[in-house]
């Protein structure tokens, strides 16, 4: 392993939300306002996902009192707390930029219903579990790697 992979698999989040392009997601961010912090609700459609491993990024958009609002989120980032996914999306796009230009109904994307949910909802599940069984592996090498806490004797009669 070279060093930026060492790093990804120390940082990263253990099992990082398994989204695709065209899926209507709640994201919950962490963000702080002075000294409080509260978490922001952003609920959109994705229509991008950019990068890989640690550096993974998606794109979600909604339209707000009539305009088009797109932010970005790092997956592995500490302040998104989760993702949820509200509904699977039917596209055959890897980039929903054309949902820029549409207004009203026809930024709506198709739900993905039937045979395909269900195939897909099983690979997901199988990505999640092998996703699992790595970070668990990853866990154990970190505890073999770190030395066992020395205990410390009692200062007594020397």
């Amino acid at each position: 392993m070279n060093l930026i992979e060492t790093l990804e698999a120390e940082l990263g989040k253990d099992v990082p939300p398994i989204v695709h392009v065209g899926d209507t997601v709640e994201v919950h961010y962490l963000i702080r306002e002075g000294e409080k912090e509260r978490v922001q609700l952003f609920t959109g459609t994705i229509i991008s996902i950019s990068g890989s491993g640690i550096r993974t990024t998606i794109c979600v958009r909604r339209i707000v009192q009539g305009e088009g609002v797109e932010r970005i989120f790092p997956l592995h980032n500490p302040r998104v707390e989760k993702i949820k996914i509200m509904r699977r999306g039917d596209v055959r796009r890897a980039k929903l930029y054309y949902l820029r230009d549409r207004v009203g109904k026809k930024t709506r994307v198709k739900e993905l219903l039937g045979e395909r949910a269900r195939r897909n909802k099983e690979r997901d599940a199988k990505i999640v579990i092998a996703l699992e069984a790595a970070a668990a592996d990853r866990k154990a090498a970190r505890a073999a790697k770190e030395p066992a806490p020395e205990s410390e004797e009692p200062a007594g009669d020397e």
